[in-house]
């Protein structure tokens, strides 16, 4: 399967006392990478609200593996998960310029309608965007 990639560089405010990238930047960049790769296909936070939909974070999973320091050149790699739900998951690595894994994580997305109401199976227009990038990423 492909993903996405997305490069951001490691600023000096996003290093902590320990001159490592500061945890909570990893969630950043997986944003980052999220967003790029979801605007797309018409499935960013913007785009799911022209349609009449919201996709609220409901589960974030990361695991650090190794530290990310400033200046460092950073992919982020990302791609959506198939889902039998009306949830978008999206798997994410972050790659040091080395090609060493510095984080893997996940972000699961819950599908509501603009009131908050959880959707059960994806709507007819997001199933299209959600089938669009599937295809996109396991072509060879």
């Amino acid at each position: 399967m492909k993903y996405h990639e997305t490069a951001v560089t490691v600023r000096f405010n996003e290093i902590d006392a320990y001159r490592v990238a500061w945890h909570g930047h990893y969630v950043a960049w997986m944003e980052i990478g999220r967003n790029a790769l979801a605007r797309e296909f018409d499935l960013d936070a913007f785009q799911l609200a022209a349609a009449g939909y919201m996709g609220p974070v409901v589960s974030l999973d990361l695991k650090f593996l190794r530290p990310a320091s400033f200046n460092d050149e950073l992919t982020i790699r990302t791609t959506l998960c198939r889902s039998e739900t009306a949830t978008l998951t999206f798997a994410t690595t972050i790659v040091g310029s080395d090609g060493k894994k510095c984080a893997v994580g996940t972000t699961t997305h819950a599908l509501t309608d603009m009131a908050g109401t959880l959707q059960f199976q994806l709507p007819p227009v997001i199933a299209e965007r959600v089938s669009r990038l599937l295809a996109w990423l396991e072509e060879q």
